[in-house]
């Protein structure tokens, strides 16, 4: 209905409640002068049989109460007892009920013939063309109440009224929406009951038709078998004129061909088809309470961009989670091998527990966390969809993890037997002939206080952890790009690590505890150099990885 309203200004306008298909007749009827109340009133509704998906076409019955001869010419004047049986739906099946048509130059009835016809169906391809929505209107007045339940006696020898065309113009956002999606690798297909000229308009105004691809109607998808169907929704990206039946051989073909499917609707009809998808997705506004209750999800908005927007958010906070395992997996493990190899060559422990338990808490525990604040990466929507089974440990998770576990385990281990070969204990001498560090792995270091190269290991672990956080803060783009700042709560969890790493091994009373002593310069300058390595490896290999997702995006742009 027509909701009047009276603005700021002062001025009455009038808003749309209820179907927007509706509310635009309704609109176009106000325009040409009659009000939804005189109609109402003059005609009122005595039966209905509703819009069925299926019979493509709604019918009212009325009865004529005070009947205005000017927009109702069969109606007889004088007459107690009229009824008039209203009919709307799609052009051609409205067209296949009539045998007469009227007139528009002389308001005259008369009868349906062949020419006629194709006048009608050549005037409704010229308003499907415009990307119009187009309605078939036809009627029929009688002089007794029918039987509602039997449609072959309302549905028989209507006259054809005309047309009404309707647009429903896509939101702004659509087509930049639409171009976002597809750079990720997101292909949307329109599949819609309108007849194929309005959406084939429709999808080439929001660029989501593509060059070579086809737009497909419901019965050429009766013609084929399931096989021919695998193949044909590779290439289409427009289904019009379907049935619900339609849009679950869809939803079946894509995901047969290994697609991961979302489907969107509104209707009891959608249902099916909504639940049939890997993600279904309800309107929240116009969609029904069965297809609210179907989905997996409900869109409160109605808008498609916001899909893609959700799409992101999604990705921002996987990838998210992906950082926080890959740097606390791939620190956990460099300390394994670190604590592993120097049992294995004979060498002193490098790491008190103590030292560990402050590193696994503190050092690791915070930069983790200040990475789920994260924004995401800015080709965040450029990047091709994971495959549905694929773990988050995947192959590039493991390489990396890899060259990190190398890299921070050789950085403290060197600096661990810089700290044993500068400070050996009192007497201890290497002989001639021999390299320092092949004397520190068959030197008796039992009994032997290895306080100083302890500290420089806890030290260089700790800096590699921190040094390497901002480095992680992206799988594959630069730090420099994502810019070293730009990640607040990343400043706050390492300058906290770094003040309280420097207060273990400066404050006495904590020294004994940890194990440690006030590093000199010379030892200072060591730990810096060995603990800014393992982020310039993780810079090393983030760029070949973004020099491989460059050619995989162009193979990709060429076959689309």
């Amino acid at each position: 209905q027509l909701d009047q309203y009276t603005s700021e200004d002062g001025e009455i306008s009038h808003r749309i409640v209820g179907d927007p298909t509706e509310g635009s007749i309704l609109v176009a009827a106000a325009k040409a002068g009659l009000v939804t109340e005189t109609m109402h009133s003059a005609f009122p509704r005595s039966g209905e049989i509703p819009f069925d998906s299926v019979r493509k076409r709604m019918v009212t019955v009325h009865s004529l109460v005070d009947p205005r001869m000017e927009i109702a010419p069969s109606a007889v004047a004088g007459r107690t007892e009229q009824y008039a049986i209203a009919v709307k739906g799609a052009p051609d099946v409205v067209l296949g009920l009539c045998t007469h048509y009227l007139d528009i130059d002389d308001r005259s009835v008369k009868p349906l013939d062949e020419a006629a016809r194709q006048m009608i169906l050549a005037a409704n391809d010229e308003l499907t063309k415009d990307a119009l929505r187009v309605l078939g209107m036809a009627y029929r007045v009688i002089s007794t109440m029918p039987e509602q339940e039997n449609n072959d006696e309302l549905e028989k020898d209507l006259i054809y009224a005309g047309l009404i065309g309707m647009i429903d113009p896509a939101r702004t956002e659509v087509k930049p929406a639409l171009i976002n999606a597809r750079g990720a690798g997101i292909r949307t297909i329109m599949i819609t009951g309108d007849y194929p000229n309005t959406a084939r308009a429709i999808a080439q105004s929001i660029s989501l038709l593509r060059p070579g691809h086809q737009v497909r109607t419901g019965a050429e998808l009766n013609e084929m078998s399931d096989d021919e169907m695998k193949e044909v929704v590779k290439t289409t990206d427009v289904f019009a004129r379907v049935s619900p039946e339609h849009k679950m051989r869809i939803v079946d073909a894509l995901r047969a061909n290994d697609e991961v499917v979302a489907m969107t609707g509104d209707g009891v009809n959608d249902a099916p088809a909504i639940k049939r998808a890997d993600i279904g997705v309800a309107m929240g506004i116009t969609g029904t309470d069965v297809a609210k209750e179907t989905a997996d999800m409900v869109l409160t908005d109605d808008n498609y961009a916001t899909i893609v927007s959700a799409v992101e958010q999604g990705r921002v906070i996987y990838a998210n989670i992906r950082k926080f395992v890959f740097f606390l997996l791939s620190s956990n493990v460099a300390e394994i091998m670190i604590i592993f190899l120097a049992t294995l060559t004979g060498l002193p422990t490098p790491l008190t527990a103590i030292q560990l338990l402050w590193l696994n808490l503190l050092t690791d525990g915070a930069p983790a966390l200040a990475l789920a604040m994260e924004k995401g990466d800015p080709d965040t929507m450029q990047q091709k969809p994971r495959a549905k089974n694929e773990p988050i440990i995947n192959k590039t998770m493991g390489i990396g993890i890899i060259v990190q576990t190398i890299a921070q385990t050789g950085a403290v281990l060197t600096a661990f037997l810089i700290g044993l070969a500068w400070h050996l204990e009192a007497g201890a001498a290497v002989p001639a002939g021999m390299s320092t560090f092949a004397y520190l792995f068959q030197h008796n270091w039992n009994g032997v206080d290895v306080q100083t190269a302890e500290t420089m290991a806890f030290m260089t672990l700790s800096l590699c952890e921190l040094f390497r956080a901002y480095t992680v803060r992206s799988e594959r783009a630069s730090i420099f790009k994502l810019g070293v700042f730009s990640n607040r709560w990343m400043q706050y969890a390492v300058g906290l690590s770094i003040l309280l790493l420097i207060l273990v091994v400066t404050i006495p009373f904590l020294q004994p505890i940890f194990n440690t002593h006030n590093p000199t310069a010379t030892e200072w300058g060591i730990v810096f150099g060995l603990a800014i390595i393992p982020a310039i490896c993780e810079e090393i290999t983030k760029f070949f990885l973004r020099r491989a997702d460059a050619k995989e995006r162009a193979l990709r742009a060429e076959a689309d």
